[in-house]
C-alpha cells in the first residue's frame, strides 16, 4: 500500500484500515461541531453581544490565516516524534481544553469589571493560542490520514468524510442558534451552555483518535533523508522548494487564496447592505449551498479517483472563476422574484462546485508530494494559502470602502480575473494517479 513501509507496518495497516477510517470520520464529525461554535457565525455573533468593534470582528476573521505560518515549524516538531497519535494529542487537546477559560469567563461575568470588554480581549487571545496549537498539529495530522487511505479509495473516502462533516454542520448550526437566541439568560448565557457542548464534542473526537492505527513518521523516511535531517533539521523545510512540480503547485494555490479571499468574505455583506436581505434569508442560502456541496462530494469523490484531481480544479475552477461576476447582474431595481431566483441558483451552484475545489485541493497534495516530505509539504501549502487568503481578505477590504457600492463591484471583477490566472500554474503541474477501473466498496465507513 504504501512502498515505503516495512512489511509488517504494511500488513498491519491493511488489517486496521476499516476501524482507522471508521473513527476517522467521526472525528471529523465531532470536531465540526467543535469548531462550528469556537469559530464563523457563532463567535462573531457573540463578539458582536459583547460590543465588540468592526476592526475586532475583523481581527476574527484574519488571525486562523495568520497562526497557518507555523504549520511548517509543526511539520519539522512532528517528523522529529515516533508517533503521529500523541503528537496530535500534545497540541489538539490543549488547543480544545483552552476554550474552559472563556466558559469560565461567561459564568462569572457578572463579577468582573467591565466584563463584556474584558471577554472580547479573552476571546481573542483565545482565537490566537488555540490556532497556533492547531496550525502546529495540522500538518501532522493530514500525513497521517494520508498514510491510513489507500490511493484508489482517497477520491470517494474523502468525500464520505466531508459528507458526514458537513451533516453534522447542517445538524449543529441550527440547534446551537437556537439555543442562543432562546436561552432565558440571555444570548451570552446561551452561548456558554453551547460552547460547554462542544468542548465535549471535541474531546470525545481525540478519544476517536485511539481507535486510529498509529503511525510511526521516522518509518517511511528514508535512511539517506534521516541522515541529512539529523545533520541538518531544517532540511526537510527547503526539500519540497527543490521540486519544480511541487513549486509550480505552491504558486497555484497562494495566488487562488488571495484570488478567492479578494471578494469571498463580501458576499453576504453585499447580500445584507446592497440588496437589503434579510439575516434569515442569508443564512437560509448559505444553508442550501453547504446542502448541494454535501450533495455533490461523493460525485466529484467518483470522478476525482477516474480523472484525476488536476483535471477536476481546473474545471471545477473555471466554473469558481466567474462567480464574483454573478453580482454584476444582480440590483436593487430587479423583481424581487427575480432575485430571489438568481441568489437561489448561484448559492446551490456554489456550493456544489466548491465540493470538487475542496476535495480537489486535499487529494491532489496527497498525491504530488513524496511522502516522506507529505507533512512538511502540507504545512508549507496551508502557511502560504493563509498568507494569500489574509492579504486577498486586507486588500478587498481596503478597495471596497472606497465607494462603498461601485467599490465592492470592483472587487469582484478584480476577483473574477484573478481567479482565472491562478488556475494558469495548475495546468503545468504533473499528477501521478491510478484510474478505478473497480469500485471497492467503502464497507469501512
Amino acid at each position: 500500500m504504501i512502498e515505503t513501509f516495512t512489511k509488517e507496518a504494511d500488513q498491519e495497516i491493511k488489517v486496521s484500515v476499516r476501524p482507522s477510517l471508521r473513527a476517522s470520520t467521526i472525528d471529523g464529525g465531532l470536531s465540526t461541531v467543535f469548531s462550528n461554535v469556537t469559530g464563523g457565525v457563532l463567535l462573531n455573533s457573540f463578539l458582536l453581544d459583547l460590543g465588540a468593534s468592526p476592526f475586532e470582528i475583523g481581527m476574527l476573521a484574519s488571525l486562523p490565516m495568520v497562526a497557518n505560518l507555523l504549520q511548517p515549524l509543526g511539520a519539522l516538531l512532528s517528523n522529529r516524534t515516533t508517533s503521529r497519535h500523541d503528537y496530535g494529542i500534545w497540541t489538539f487537546l490543549p488547543a480544545r481544553l483552552l476554550w474552559l477559560v472563556l466558559l469560565l469567563g461567561i459564568i462569572f461575568r457578572d463579577v468582573i469589571q467591565d466584563s463584556s470588554a474584558q471577554l472580547v480581549y479573552l476571546t481573542l487571545i483565545l482565537v490566537v493560542v488555540s490556532n497556533i496549537l492547531a496550525a502546529l498539529g495540522s500538518a501532522s495530522w493530514m500525513s497521517w490520514l494520508a498514510a491510513l487511505v489507500p490511493p484508489q479509495l482517497r477520491g470517494r473516502y474523502y468525500s464520505v468524510r466531508n459528507i458526514v462533516s458537513n451533516v453534522a454542520s447542517l445538524i449543529s448550526l441550527p440547534i446551537a442558534s437556537f439555543v442562543i437566541s432562546n436561552w432565558q439568560g440571555g444570548t451570552i448565557a446561551g452561548y456558554g451552555i453551547v460552547l460547554s457542548v462542544s468542548i465535549l464534542a471535541g474531546l470525545i473526537s481525540l478519544t476517536c483518535q485511539h481507535f486510529m492505527i498509529d503511525i510511526n513518521p521516522q518509518k517511511y523516511q528514508n535512511e539517506i533523508w534521516q541522515e541529512e535531517h539529523q545533520k541538518n533539521p531544517f532540511s526537510n523545510l527547503i526539500a519540497p522548494f527543490k521540486d519544480r512540480n511541487l513549486v509550480i503547485f505552491l504558486i497555484y494555490f497562494a495566488i487562488w487564496g488571495f484570488a478567492v479571499n479578494l471578494s469571498a468574505p463580501f458576499f453576504n455583506l453585499y447580500m445584507l447592505e446592497n440588496l437589503g436581505v434579510d439575516i434569515t434569508w442569508v443564512t437560509l442560502f448559505n444553508s442550501l449551498s453547504n446542502g448541494a456541496n454535501m450533495l455533490m462530494l461523493l460525485v466529484w469523490g467518483r470522478l476525482s479517483d477516474r480523472v484525476g484531481n488536476r483535471l477536476l480544479l481546473i474545471f471545477a475552477g473555471l466554473a469558481i472563476a466567474i462567480m464574483p461576476l454573478f453580482w454584476l447582474l444582480t440590483s436593487l431595481d430587479q423583481i424581487q422574484a427575480q432575485l430571489w431566483i438568481y441568489l437561489l441558483i448561484f448559492h446551490l451552484f456554489l456550493g456544489g462546485t466548491w465540493a470538487a475545489i475542496d476535495l480537489g485541493t486535499n487529494n491532489i497534495q496527497i498525491a504530488i508530494a513524496p511522502i516522506r516530505h507529505h507533512a512538511t509539504f502540507f504545512a508549507i501549502a496551508s502557511a502560504l494559502a493563509g498568507v494569500g487568503s489574509a492579504l486577498g481578505t486586507t486588500v478587498g477590504g481596503t478597495l471596497a470602502q472606497y465607494d462603498h457600492y461601485e467599490g465592492i463591484f470592483g472587487v469582484f471583477f478584480l476577483s473574477a480575473i484573478l481567479r482565472l490566472g491562478a488556475l494558469i500554474p495548475l495546468l503545468f503541474v504533473h499528477e501521478n494517479y491510478s484510474k478505478s477501473r473497480t469500485n471497492p466498496p467503502l464497507d469501512f465507513l
